[in-house]
């Protein structure tokens, strides 16, 4: 009987290992990357080129990995979150997993004579992606990033995730960036990226206020933060998409009824898979409803 119960107790262990390993080595959030820039392609009705899809599927792995071993973060106190606990415990292996992406998406890149053009495009959302944790000014005593300015990481993250999953797909296509239908899917993409950006911000409140980093919830309160989200939620889904009528609008629709329950019941207190699997989750939903749409 012992052995018998030992075993499921192993197994649920052994899950749980592997879901924080794919959770907070930033594998669940590449794959959102990479389902997004997917997605993209599918409403254009053209197929993901491969090498492009592991390319940023493997710079995402690299950035935020990269992002977890900055030395500075891991002087600050983890606290109770099981996330930071984790992330400080596997900092070497999360190191060699930047370094091992980094160079997977370096040898894709130059492999692709179609993305070289592309290059100065690409440089200035690896700058603002490399800036945004990395110490720039000292200011009373503490080094500050580009997250650090008021209210405005929310507006970063929303920007480079629409600039990757949107504008990368157009310009490697040959598609003018002001095409109203690049134009459409981008601002669609950006909105529905802020308004998860930031139940990350109600996450994070009380670490922010600590560190002096202005952002909506320290400002507004965390209700209204909540009302903020929903009301980019619904401008995202308000937006008009060239081409698509009332049933596939409904379709494309339904992982913002997800991601509105998500926001709506964030709170700071929230296990971390909340946020890494739930919130983050919704990204990949985007990508499940637009592929339900180019089957049909």
């Amino acid at each position: 009987m012992s052995v018998a119960r030992a075993v499921p107790g192993f197994l649920l262990t052994a899950g749980r290992r592997l879901l924080d390993a794919v959770l907070y080595s930033s594998t669940w959030l590449s794959a959102a990357a990479l389902g997004l820039m997917w997605a993209t392609f599918l409403f254009w009705r053209v197929h993901i080129p491969g090498r492009l899809g592991v390319l940023i599927f493997a710079a995402t792995l690299c950035l935020y990995n990269l992002d977890s071993v900055l030395p500075y973060k891991h002087s600050q106190h983890p606290g109770v979150s099981g996330r930071k606990r984790w992330m400080r415990r596997h900092r070497w292996l999360l190191a060699a997993v930047a370094l091992g992406a980094g160079a997977v998406a370096g040898v894709l890149f130059l492999a692709d004579d179609r993305l070289r053009p592309l290059t100065p495009f690409l440089v200035h959302l690896a700058l603002i992606s490399g800036l945004y944790s990395l110490p720039l000014v000292r200011r009373h005593g503490r080094w500050r990033a580009l997250r650090d300015l008021p209210l405005l990481k929310v507006f970063l993250i929303a920007y480079v995730w629409a600039g990757v999953t949107v504008w990368i797909p157009a310009l490697y296509l040959g598609r003018p960036l002001a095409e109203p239908a690049v134009l459409a899917l981008f601002a669609r993409r950006f909105l529905f990226v802020l308004a998860l950006a930031l139940v990350f911000d109600i996450r994070d409140h009380t670490k922010d206020r600590l560190m002096g980093t202005r952002t909506f919830p320290g400002v507004l309160g965390v209700p209204a933060t909540k009302y903020l989200a929903l009301a980019a939620l619904a401008a995202a889904n308000a937006w008009p998409l060239p081409q698509v009528g009332a049933g596939q609008a409904l379709v494309l629709a339904l992982p913002s009824v997800a991601g509105a329950a998500v926001i709506w019941y964030a709170q700071e207190s929230r296990p971390d898979y909340y946020f890494a699997l739930l919130t983050d989750g919704v990204l990949l939903l985007q990508f499940l409803a637009v592929l339900v749409l180019s089957i049909e």
